[in-house]
């Protein structure tokens, strides 16, 4: 998969923590369902990781 095509992201909400994973790209990252604040990203959600 090439950077740019829809690739899964994982994001955070700063305040309480929730996750939740989207799809980029999108316009916005979203906002917490729990509490309301801008979610950030936490990481990237590639194929072929090595740990």
């Amino acid at each position: 998969m090439e950077r740019g095509e829809k690739e899964p992201i994982q994001v955070v909400c700063p305040r309480c923590r929730f996750t939740q994973i989207i799809y980029l790209p999108v316009e916005d990252l979203p906002q917490c369902p729990e509490c309301g604040t801008g979610m950030v990203i936490e990481e990237l959600l590639d194929e072929g990781k090595s740990y």
